[in-house]
């Protein structure tokens, strides 16, 4: 079936290459087709299989990439170093990462290489979840309304059973994706915010454990091998994206207790990043992917995120997530499920285009780097000017904007649909929607540190 499959997509791409060929040729030259333009048509991308892979999955099968002039390979990959790497190889052209992934490699923690990104995927999207029965320790201890657990919940419910672990011998363990991931900087935040320590990393002395000085051990486990990690006891919670959250209250093993809209509001999720070389090898190329993945992001939106159901069947396929249409369309048509039966509105869950979402804000880049040096990944102390710096080093929103201005000019787009593209600064205004009420200025990195009473800051090093 798969090769069948694969036999239908190339003689179809095989068909509009030919009639796009043959149009360009009746043209005249001042008039020929954008393909012919392109560095290189022919694109592999990757993706590991969550629900925000999606706007990659609606550009192809939208046809959005192939009005580009573009025909486009969707591969999942086995785990985000893997993915980095063919990236960094050239074996990927582009993928789905996390925001952390192209800042981590460009500034040399972990596998280290120039990656770029002029397009966000998506805000938030991800949820904590713990066992049946850490929920059940951390129950009594939470606030209550019309008889159920009020939202959102904080870590301190949570600090009285790892204390109990602790007094009975045992760690408490926690999964993450990956060590410059979204979920491994939320979790930490979170519980930080409610009073536990969740660790340094010491790269400078060779630990990139990130359990040093740890109340609750962090470790890396693949995104859908959560819920069954959860279940066999090796992890007492985890903190991943869709559908894993709710996979785990599907299957009655597992309970979200909070999602990261209520820990860090509207920021940057995931991005599509590409290697510094490749975009510099092919800028048109980039910017008509670009330009394809805005109009994904747009769809995935429209109307009040009237496309949701259909996103999620088309990704509830093997070929993408691969998870039931059930637990997909719980997040990604704007409600989550807590405890079984306890179903509440989240029409931001998964944000895709509204608030100006796939724009590649630097304030977003400077807030992750300040995670970095928050938890060690960062060992010494860096200026200001240095986040700013590797913020425009990585983040590119002039790319963005020629994409979004071909777009309006083509009459595809319109200009309110974007921040002013002229006078865009690249900073979000200074906000405090944080669990803890922390405000952030992405302009004054160090200033923002100086206000955690858990992490490091300033001249401190592990």
């Amino acid at each position: 079936m798969t090769q069948d499959r694969h036999l239908i997509t190339g003689t179809r791409r095989g068909f509009i290459k030919h009639t796009a060929l043959a149009l360009a040729a009746a043209l005249l030259l001042g008039g020929a087709a954008q393909a012919a333009k392109l560095e290189k048509e022919d694109l592999k991308f990757g993706f590991i299989k969550l629900t925000d892979m999606v706007p990659l999955a609606i550009a192809k099968e939208k046809g959005y990439f192939e009005d580009e002039g573009l025909y486009v390979e969707l591969e999942a990959q086995a785990n985000w170093k893997v993915l980095l790497d063919r990236v960094i190889t050239g074996e990927l052209d582009g993928a789905h990462m996390l925001t952390g992934q192209p800042l981590g490699a460009t500034i040399g923690f972990g596998t280290e290489a120039h990656i770029v990104t002029a397009f966000v995927m998506d805000l938030n999207g991800n949820a904590i979840t713990v066992s049946n029965d850490v929920w059940a320790q951390m129950k009594p201890g939470l606030k209550s309304a019309d008889g159920k657990p009020a939202h959102p919940n904080s870590a301190a419910a949570l600090k009285p059973v790892v204390e109990k672990f602790r007094r009975d011998g045992k760690p408490f363990k926690m999964g993450m994706v990956f060590p410059v991931s979204t979920h491994n900087y939320e979790l930490r935040y979170w519980l930080a915010a409610g009073g536990l320590h969740p660790g340094y990393y010491a790269p400078h002395k060779g630990d990139t454990s990130g359990n040093l000085n740890a109340d609750v051990l962090l470790s890396v486990t693949p995104p859908p091998q959560m819920p069954a990690t959860l279940e066999a006891g090796t992890i007492n919670g985890y903190c991943v994206g869709e559908p894993w959250n709710q996979q785990a209250v599907f299957r009655g093993i597992g309970i979200p207790v909070v999602t990261d809209y209520d820990i860090r509001k509207n920021m940057s999720e995931k991005v599509f990043g590409v290697s510094n070389i490749w975009a510099e090898k092919n800028p048109n190329t980039h910017k008509a992917v670009v330009k394809a993945l805005i109009r994904a992001g747009k769809w995935l939106d429209d109307e009040n995120n009237k496309n949701r159901k259909e996103a999620a069947q088309i990704i509830s396929r093997p070929h993408y997530v691969g998870a039931d249409y059930a637990v997909i369309a719980n997040s990604m048509t704007g409600v989550f499920e807590f405890e079984k039966g306890d179903v509440r509105p989240a029409p931001d869950f998964n944000v895709f285009f509204r608030y100006h979402a796939t724009y590649p804000y630097y304030s977003d880049a400077v807030w992750y780097l300040t995670q970095m040096r928050r938890w060690g990944q960062i060992s010494e102390e860096k200026p200001d000017s240095w986040y700013h710096d590797m913020a425009k080093k990585v983040f590119r929103p002039d790319i963005y904007a020629a994409a979004a201005k071909e777009l309006i000019a083509e009459g595809k787009m319109q200009a309110g649909d974007f921040p002013d593209l002229d006078k865009e600064s690249g900073y979000r205004a200074p906000s405090n929607a944080f669990i803890d009420g922390i405000s952030y200025d992405g302009r004054k990195p160090n200033a923002y540190l100086q206000q955690f009473r858990i992490g490091l800051k300033g001249k401190e090093k592990i």
